[in-house]
């Protein structure tokens, strides 16, 4: 623990976590996670003790912060994240954030000073609860209530991004999240990595969106994500621009095919399959295919593992629609689905709509 933890009153659990180097951020994360904060997935501020310079909602922007020098608001100069007053009389400010998800299990945490130099948080911690009454969460403020350790302190330094892989996932499951920065100061964004725990209807009949992020579903592998992630392909909502979705380069070869392996929340019946081509207007693909596979082998599938089946042949797709295509294999009981674009281009969102087979 650094020595700026043995002046701080209110103490945490000591918390065993691997820091990581910054290029190594989304390699140790990104495959197999997911930021379980993330505004795109619905994660919310609920409550702060000091939003002066910066508002704490920007903290769960899924893009990259940005800078704009020279840029003035009433409050001084304008950053791209959170930041706080000066001269804090406790010991650190805090952010309350519900998960986007229905509960979460941790692997790790990111916090990114990005463009914060001077005025960057020196330190931070993190702490979770499970609770269903976001009133009594947010009514412990900076005060001890039923938070539990996730990370304990670790020092920032200014303009960079920072990362801790706990050497062990959280056994709990968490709904709400503390951000403390010590003692006051500026982050640009924060994410908690980790796998959602979705609460799942008893009746095993249900028809869900078992590829749907909140429900489990990981994107776990693609082929290119030149221009917009494959992890947008899961998220709620038709998005708003052409931005949040998955967009790959444009192919030159005959036969390209772009694709995105997606691991289900739950193994499944999968019965229809939607594909959002919302704002994608020039850029769409001219075909989708989709296959499914019950994987039964060590680690995640490869996109030309053993077993993929056709679930939907190529079929064509039109800008900016959805579009509902059944499936061939609904009596299979499926772990995986492969989305398939032809040649490349950009679609939106993807769902797997089906009942889980156990």
């Amino acid at each position: 623990m650094s020595s700026f933890a043995d002046e701080v009153e209110y103490k945490l659990d000591a918390v065993q976590a691997t820091q990581l180097a910054a290029g190594d951020i989304d390699k140790a994360f990104r495959p197999a996670c997911i930021d379980l904060v993330s505004a795109g997935l619905g994660g919310k501020v609920l409550g702060f003790s000091d939003e002066w310079f910066a508002e704490a909602s920007n903290l769960l922007t899924p893009t990259a912060p940005i800078s704009q020098p020279g840029k003035m608001v009433y409050t001084g100069a304008w950053y791209d994240g959170w930041e706080t007053r000066r001269h804090n009389p406790e010991e650190f400010d805090w952010v309350v954030v519900r998960l986007g998800v229905a509960s979460g299990i941790v692997t790790g945490v990111e916090v990114d000073t990005a463009f914060f130099n001077g005025n960057n948080a020196p330190a931070i911690s993190v702490e979770g609860c499970f609770s269903d009454n976001d009133d009594e969460v947010v009514s412990w403020k900076g005060g001890r209530g039923k938070w539990e350790t996730v990370l304990n302190i670790r020092e920032c330094g200014p303009s960079q991004r920072h990362g801790w892989k706990l050497d062990v996932p959280t056994t709990k499951q968490y709904t709400h999240v503390r951000l403390n920065m010590y003692p006051d100061g500026g982050i640009a964004r924060f994410r908690l990595y980790g796998h959602a725990v979705p609460v799942f209807p008893e009746d095993k009949e249900a028809i869900l969106d078992l590829a749907a992020a909140q429900n489990g579903g990981i994107a776990i592998s693609c082929s290119d994500q030149h221009f917009g992630s494959k992890d947008n392909l899961l998220l709620p909502g038709r998005g708003k621009d052409m931005g949040d979705g998955w967009e790959t380069k444009r192919s030159r070869g005959k036969g390209h095919v772009d694709w995105t392996i997606v691991k289900l929340g739950a193994p499944g019946y999968i019965q229809e399959f939607l594909v959002d081509t919302a704002h994608f207007r020039g850029n769409f693909p001219q075909k989708v295919a989709v296959q499914g596979l019950s994987w039964q082998g060590e680690g995640q599938p490869e996109a030309d593992s053993e077993g993929w089946l056709e679930a939907v042949p190529p079929s064509k797709t039109g800008p900016d629609q959805e579009h509902k295509f059944a499936s061939a294999v609904a009596d299979v009981p499926l772990t995986h689905v492969k989305l398939i674009m032809i040649p490349d281009g950009g679609v939106k969102r993807f769902r797997a709509f089906g009942k889980r087979a156990a």
